[in-house]
């Protein structure tokens, strides 16, 4: 029988259970003793011998000392599965935490991914509507472009344009650049106030009223003084006073403002 590591002198206290065993265990070796005294060719008849039923007597030394083997290796034998309970339940706790870890990380990483997903989607979202505006804004400034060149065309075409140097042509001339402006004014509205005011004279002055007693007199085919035809001259045009085309447009612009037109003007204005 192999030998315990454990000391006798360490032995721990055997419970109900384990002494019972011990006990099974002592009389099961008593009775192979018994058995093993008896030769092997011995015949056993009623007849020609009585088998002596006296039980085989071992020293209490002898008999102690199989129970203390027996109590080492149950001891023994206990304190394995107990240690390999622990090593189990080790083991378990270890992938349980393992396991939860793993689980943790694949929580973070999948927050991470759900921000930067987020994050990416509202970058692409400003940056279209940056590029919406800008493409509005393009649209825009290429709109007004072609609206100041179309304006300037017209402009050109008007000034360009050849005209009588008559006051017909004066009035013709004056109007294109007023439509040109956005000023209103027909041809008669034009036409009969300067008959009125000048007779049709570029170079009419009236040195007689309260204007001329100011020192501002009127001057041009539309009397106009020199204050009003700076404040409402029309670009394009020339900065002389008498210049006909640029007096008719200067005093047109003003009528415009004063009184929505220079057809609505039938007196001095």
């Amino acid at each position: 029988m192999p030998k315990n590591p454990f000391t006798r002198g360490h032995r721990r206290e055997l419970s109900k259970r384990h002494k019972i065993a011990v006990a099974g265990v002592a009389t099961l070796g008593a009775a192979a003793v018994v058995f093993s005294a008896v030769p092997g060719n011995a015949e056993t008849t009623t007849s020609e011998a009585t088998v002596s039923s006296a039980p085989v007597k071992y020293s209490s030394e002898q008999l102690k000392s199989r129970q203390a083997d027996v109590s080492e290796q149950l001891a023994a034998k206990a304190l394995q599965s107990k240690a390999a309970a622990e090593a189990k339940a080790a083991k378990a706790h270890a992938q349980a935490k393992a396991k939860a870890k793993a689980a943790a990380a694949a929580k973070k990483k999948a927050a991470h991914a759900a921000a930067a997903k987020k994050a990416a989607h509202a970058a692409a979202k400003k940056k279209a509507a940056h590029a919406a505006a800008a493409k509005k804004a393009a649209q825009a400034r290429k709109a007004k472009a072609a609206s100041r060149a179309a304006h300037r065309a017209k402009l050109k075409a008007a000034v360009h344009k050849s005209y009588a140097n008559n006051l017909d042509g004066w009035i013709k001339e004056s109007l294109d650049i007023m439509k040109a402006k956005g000023i209103p004014g027909s041809y008669n509205g034009l036409h009969r106030n300067i008959i009125r005011e000048s007779s049709g004279n570029p170079n009419a002055i009236n040195n007689w009223d309260i204007n001329a007693i100011n020192g501002i007199p009127s001057k041009g085919l539309l009397q106009v003084i020199p204050p009003t035809f700076q404040a409402y001259h029309v670009a394009g045009t020339s900065w002389n006073i008498y210049d006909p085309v640029a007096n008719i447009t200067a005093a047109a612009n003003y009528a415009a403002d004063k009184y929505g037109s220079m057809d609505n003007v039938n007196s001095a204005y």
